[in-house]
């Protein structure tokens, strides 16, 4: 899950060298915590946060094969 949102936001924002993914495991649920540079946050959300909800429903389905939950979290 972590490769795919690192290449996903990379191709979204201005400064893909500042983009850092972290992946961490509880319980039953991945979380993966995506990071930006501060110009590049309104790219990554979008209006009314589209891409954000794009973002997750992508990695919601390539989740769908494993028994857990990815959560995915937007920090600049």
């Amino acid at each position: 899950m972590k490769e795919l949102v690192e290449i996903i936001a990379k191709a979204l924002v201005d400064n893909p060298d500042e983009v850092v993914v972290t992946e961490t495991e509880k319980d039953k649920a991945i979380i993966v915590d995506l990071k930006v540079a501060p110009s590049d946050m309104g790219k990554v959300i979008g209006k009314s946060g589209r891409i954000a909800k794009s973002i997750r429903s992508v990695v919601s389905a390539a989740a769908s094969k494993t028994d857990k939950k990815v959560i995915v979290e937007i920090d600049n």
